[in-house]
């Protein structure tokens, strides 16, 4: 039977030592150690499992265009939903944070994530099979392909096509049946997830920052968004993987799929990815209830008598701190003074602004980086997410883990930190600046972007797709199933250009006797097409130097990142942390995140030259883009908003190196202002200002 051991005993026992050699009983120690790292490798997995959801939903953009058949800029209101909800509990949940039980918030939060993950799946199985556009032709219920330019369609034969043009009434009807709204679905889901994910940060952050070591914290925040970053490498991975996959993959035969994943019409299974992603945030949220309201600050018992602990054979117990009562009416009546004094502080303010422009330009690159690759390069969508997640992702992780590793051992202040993360952000603005030197020829189109070679086009403005090569082919204007003719031109469809037979099918067609390619110096047994866009030779050899400058970048920014984040945790009051850090997301979600997707989008948007038509009639996604001007818009605005990136960081930099330079010594005074403000958030505890960290009063210990 196990005695009561006294205070006496328990100091012969072996003892841990800290790390200036005082001893700190065993038991104390380890379980309080314990629990942080517990809370610790809790928030990685919770960091990793928005970040794996996150990631996944942008790399499938293209697919719920396509999918839905929307423009670019209505994507980007889906992927603005996130921020949306952000918007409606962030500054709440930051503001509120510290008088909560942090952990049973997030674990809420990542609940709700689970939700809306599932929610945006709902549509996949109440719409019908995805008809993707075709001029597949039969006659008399056959499958024997015929001429795609005849007088016989156009003489009353059946055509099977998925772009039939229905009449006026018929399409205004259609517009208005249930699957023309099902994208609501994916935004509404898109806006839960964006309310579960708003604890995550600034609660997870601060709870974190509140209880380890001030030398210890940089390097935990560092470790928590390095690791959270093998989610957006994983969701990036599945969304290549789901993108080569058919959407109604196990409904119908791919065999019989005449495109391929570089097509335009191609849509993914985008929605198998989001099953695996809400089980992933499902997961994330259980280790969350299992821990406790608060912790002892990391080390603080190295100087602490022995009270307050009852011993009963070999186990120590710390009574744990009381939760204060959350009064709602104080709560109110301190926010506008709070909020007063986090714009009062000039770095912060600054600091702010800096978040803004980075979220605008970082948002806008994750949303349509995978399109820019497709449209730009001439590669799959699958292939542009894969190489994201293989390269540039990883790459990013070892920049962040070096950034708040190089704090940690080099004991970097806030002086030495933004200089830091200025220097390394205007060395990748001028690494950015080399992507216009990443040409690359414009896709040629006959009737889009060259003219057919030797015929006339016809004189109305509604028919410059015409020429008289086909003429007499009875094309349909809206149609889009581009075919690669032998001079290297594509034509929108092989109508287009003026085939007259067909041998195969599926994938394998290949058109002759086409008019519009013999036109062009080709005899008649050197004038056939096969389905697909011609390649272009000048962009798949850029291609490597593009992603080459791509991960120079991603290195030098992720390098900074760290540092910057931490200069706004040095430059608040302690009693403000939480709240500032609600305050950063807000500002970068609702200036930000919010509409960098809506304008890229519609910018975007303008340079399309083809649209598709949907099932019922109306404009669908874009087909084909002008290539110049895409890469002008998408890289001009990056290389905009990372000017003003620059300038403010060099503002940055100069008021913290007035604000915190020291007095005589380097250095001393800063560390003489961090000890002097830990003070003050000592006795801002005393008022449950940060429930949950104690004084030394509170934690003396002694074993009966």
């Amino acid at each position: 039977m196990d005695k009561p051991i006294s205070a006496g005993q328990l100091k012969e026992k072996p003892p841990f030592q800290d790390s200036d050699g005082n001893a700190v009983p065993a038991k104390t120690m380890c379980h309080n150690c314990s629990k942080l790292k517990i809370f610790l490798g809790a928030l990685a997995f919770s960091f990793f499992a928005k970040g794996f959801s996150g990631s996944y939903m942008k790399s499938m953009s293209s697919q719920i265009e396509r999918r839905f058949e929307i423009s670019s800029s209505i994507v980007g209101i889906i992927d603005g939903s996130f921020e949306i909800g952000n918007l409606m509990v962030m500054v709440l949940v930051s503001y509120l944070g510290p008088r909560v039980h942090r952990p049973k918030i997030i674990a809420v939060g990542c609940l709700i994530m689970s939700l809306g993950a599932f929610l945006s799946v709902m549509p996949q199985f109440l719409m019908g099979r995805y008809n993707y556009e075709r001029i597949t032709v039969s006659v008399d219920n056959s499958t024997t392909s015929v001429s795609a330019c005849s007088p016989a369609s156009s003489e009353g034969h059946p055509v099977t096509d998925a772009t039939e043009t229905p009449s006026t009434t018929e399409n205004a009807e259609c517009e208005k049946t249930t699957n023309s709204y099902l994208w609501l679905f994916v935004l509404m889901g898109n806006l839960l997830r964006g309310i579960g994910e708003a604890p995550i940060m600034p609660l997870g952050v601060s709870y974190l920052d509140d209880f380890s070591k001030e030398e210890n914290s940089a390097f935990y925040i560092g470790l928590v968004r390095s690791s959270g970053m093998f989610g957006p490498t994983l969701g990036f991975l599945l969304g290549s993987f789901c993108a080569s996959l058919w959407v109604d993959i196990g409904v119908v035969d791919t065999d019989a799929i005449s495109i391929n994943p570089k097509d335009t019409r191609w849509v993914g299974a985008w929605w198998l990815g989001l099953l695996i992603c809400g089980s992933v945030n499902f997961i994330a949220s259980l280790p969350f209830w299992f821990l406790p309201y608060s912790l002892p600050k990391e080390g603080a018992n190295q100087n602490q008598k022995i009270s307050h602990l009852s011993v009963q054979g070999d186990h120590c117990k710390i009574d744990p701190p009381a939760q204060p009562q959350l009064k709602f009416s104080e709560a109110v009546k301190d926010f506008l003074p709070a909020l007063r004094k986090l714009f009062g502080n000039s770095v912060f303010l600054v600091y702010i602004f800096l978040t803004i422009l980075q979220y605008n330009a970082l948002v806008g690159i994750i949303t349509y980086e995978t399109k820019f690759m497709e449209q730009q390069f001439n590669v799959s969508v699958a292939r542009a997410i894969f190489l994201i997640g293989v390269i540039l992702l990883p790459i990013t992780i070892l920049g962040m883990f070096l950034g708040g590793f190089l704090i940690k051992k080099l004991k970097l202040h806030i002086t030495e930190m933004a200089k830091f993360a200025c220097i390394t952000f205007i060395v990748m603005y001028l690494l950015n600046l080399l992507y216009f030197t990443c040409s690359c020829e414009v896709l040629q189109v006959a009737g889009l972007t060259t003219p057919y070679s030797g015929m006339e086009h016809l004189s109305s403005t509604k028919n410059i797709y015409m020429a008289s090569c086909n003429a007499d082919c009875s094309c349909n204007l809206d149609q889009w199933d581009p075919v690669c003719g032998d001079n290297g031109i594509t034509y929108m469809t092989a109508c287009f250009a003026g085939c007259k037979s067909s041998t195969g099918r599926g994938k394998n067609m290949v058109f002759h006797n086409c008019s519009c390619v013999e036109g062009q110096g080709h005899g008649l047994g050197n004038s056939s097409a096969v389905l697909g866009q011609c390649q272009r030779e000048s962009c798949t050899k850029a291609f490597p130097y593009f992603l080459a400058l791509q991960t120079a970048c991603a290195f030098f920014l992720a390098l900074g990142g760290t540092p910057t984040y931490m200069i706004m945790f040095r430059s608040v009051s302690p009693d403000l942390k939480s709240f500032a850090v609600g305050i950063e997301t807000l500002g970068g979600r609702v200036l930000g995140g919010l509409p960098a997707p809506i304008y890229f989008g519609a910018l975007i948007d303008k340079t399309c030259l083809k649209w598709g038509t949907k099932s019922c009639g109306g404009s669908g996604s874009c087909r084909v883009y002008d290539t110049k001007e895409f890469r002008n818009v998408y890289l001009g605005l990056i290389a905009g908003l990372r000017a003003g990136c620059c300038v403010l960081y060099i503002v940055l930099s100069v008021l913290i190196m007035k604000r915190f330079k020291p007095d005589g010594k380097e250095k001393t005074g800063i560390k003489n202002t961090e000890r002097s403000t830990s003070k003050e958030l000592d006795a801002a505890n005393k008022k449950d200002i940060l429930p949950g960290a104690r004084t030394s009063e509170e934690s003396e210990e002694t074993c009966m």
